[in-house]
C-alpha cells in the first residue's frame, strides 16, 4: 500500500476555497482504483494551510488518478490561490493500524 501526507498552504483568506477544492477531489478518487482514504484536515494554529492524507493500494493507483481530467482540473483551480508551489507530500511506510 501506498501512503502520502501532505501540507498545502494557501494564499492568506484562500484556506477555505482550497480546502472546498480538495473536498472536492476526495468525492472525485473516492471510487478511483486503489483509493483506501483521501482525507482532509486543518490544523487551527495555521490558518492557511491545509492537509491531505491519503491511502492507495498503490504508488501506481495514485499516480493514474492524477491523470483523470477532473482532478487535473482541480489541480488548475488550486494553483493560482497556493502561496508557492506545493511542497512534496512524505511518502510513508504503513506499519499497521486501525481499517489498514
Amino acid at each position: 500500500m501506498y501512503l502520502l501526507h501532505g501540507k498545502l498552504t494557501a494564499k492568506p483568506g484562500h484556506a477555505d476555497e482550497l480546502a472546498g477544492i480538495l473536498l472536492e477531489a476526495a468525492q472525485l478518487v473516492s471510487d478511483a482504483r486503489g483509493c483506501k482514504l483521501y482525507v482532509i484536515g486543518k490544523d487551527a494554529a495555521e490558518l492557511n494551510s491545509v492537509y491531505v492524507t491519503e491511502i492507495w493500494d498503490s504508488k501506481e493507483d495514485h499516480d493514474d488518478s492524477l491523470k483523470h481530467d477532473n482532478v487535473r482540473a482541480l489541480i488548475s483551480r488550486a494553483m493560482p490561490i497556493l502561496d508557492g508551489s506545493p511542497s512534496r507530500g512524505q511518502e510513508l511506510e504503513i506499519l499497521g493500524g486501525t481499517g489498514v
